[in-house]
């Protein structure tokens, strides 16, 4: 008979292999930049960009909510996260098609948008199967060095993968040089995959849902009885503007590193102190300078707290759920993620209005807030 160690150490590869490839399709299907040409060169217009940026920021996250009461009625979730790690694939090799042959006409902004959405829905409802099965396939003992040690490997593929990406742009002229982008990020998303296929699904999760009145009463009822889930919300509302307005994707390998070596000391309390004070230092400085501070003070500073933040956030939410109500709280947290979401839009309102000292200071008293519910969250893991 296999060992639960040996499948926990088996899933443990897999999903590695999958985050080191998802590094590197990361910067081939930069659909931030990528989507809004193809719409506008199909005739859209700022309607349909903002459009499509709902889409893509928020009602990706917000879905997980819908996604969860249908995926937490089935104990094994393998089938759902390859059925919606496929069709990001599938839809990135379409959208390729459609750039490399500039196929345009009236009809193009609605397969866009197909495509779009099949591609942004695909991830949340992938993401929901995801961390339910991190949480019961990997042994708790080996959960904070398998996020240390994935953001060492990730952070490293995205910055080569960030220099292979600047090549490819150079080969041809747009649209073609973007559809050279979206055919590498699907052959590397497609690869990527195969990590999902490898996992050993030996341990069934299930909560029951029989209606969506009875969804909410378990939502209700968890938000009433788990304080911690209500802070761990108010928490990633406020630190997580840090991460939505910080213009740095590079992720700090040195620090992964670091704490994959003292994954038996830290905790995620202290990490999440550390961060929220290296935040409120990095405005603090920008705030009182009167020129602008070095650009690799702020580039580091901003690598370590994405690295933190990226490292721990995870971690907590499989520490305050278990394997039985760990979907319902994925569903939670990804349709309760709003201030990040719309804080830039709200941020870029208060400088035109008032100037970046009164938006540093209130980007201050948000993060403030944070401290407070780091303490209520008592992370003791």
């Amino acid at each position: 008979m296999i060992s639960s160690s040996t499948f926990s150490r088996h899933n443990y590869y897999s999903f590695l292999w999958h985050a080191c490839f998802l590094a590197l399709a990361r910067n081939f299907m930069d659909v931030d930049t990528i989507m809004p040409a193809m719409l506008v060169e199909a005739g859209g217009n700022g309607l349909h960009i903002g459009l499509m940026t709902a889409i893509m920021l928020g009602g990706s996250s917000f879905t997980q909510l819908i996604f969860a009461p249908f995926i937490s009625n089935h104990p094994y979730k393998k089938k759902f996260l390859l059925l919606g790690i496929n069709s990001r694939v599938i839809s990135l090799f379409f959208l390729s098609i459609l750039l490399y042959f500039s196929i345009w006409g009236e009809y193009m902004i609605w397969l866009i948008f197909l495509l779009i959405t099949v591609f942004s829905l695909g991830g949340a409802f992938a993401n929901v199967s995801y961390t339910d099965m991190l949480g019961k396939l990997i042994d708790q003992s080996t959960r904070k060095s398998f996020f240390s040690i994935k953001q060492v490997l990730a952070g490293t593929v995205l910055f080569f993968s960030a220099l292979l990406a600047k090549k490819v742009l150079t080969l041809a002229v747009f649209p073609i040089n973007y559809g050279y982008m979206l055919l590498a990020g699907f052959g590397a998303l497609l690869i990527a995959s195969l990590g999902f296929w490898r996992l050993k699904e030996d341990i069934p999760s299930k909560m029951e849902i029989k209606s969506p009145g009875h969804f909410l009463s378990l939502v209700k009822t968890e938000l009433a009885h788990n304080k911690r889930l209500v802070y761990f919300l108010g928490f990633i509302n406020t630190m997580g503007i840090s991460i939505a307005l910080l213009p740095f994707v590079i992720r700090s390998v040195s620090i992964g590193f670091i704490l994959f070596f003292l994954k038996e000391r830290f905790k995620y309390r202290y990490l999440l102190y550390i961060n929220a004070f290296l935040v409120i230092g990095l405005l603090a400085v920008l705030l009182l300078s009167k020129e602008m501070p070095p650009f690799i003070l702020i580039f580091l500073t901003g690598g370590i707290i994405i690295s933190i933040y990226m490292i721990s956030m995870n971690g907590i939410l499989l520490e305050i759920s278990n394997t039985e109500n760990r979907t319902l709280y994925i569903g939670i947290a990804g349709a309760g993620n709003i201030i990040p979401a719309v804080f830039p839009l709200l941020g870029g309102w208060v400088i035109v209005r008032a100037g970046y000292p009164l938006f540093f200071i209130l980007f201050m008293l948000i993060i403030l807030i944070s401290l407070f519910l780091i303490y209520k969250l008592d992370c003791r893991k």
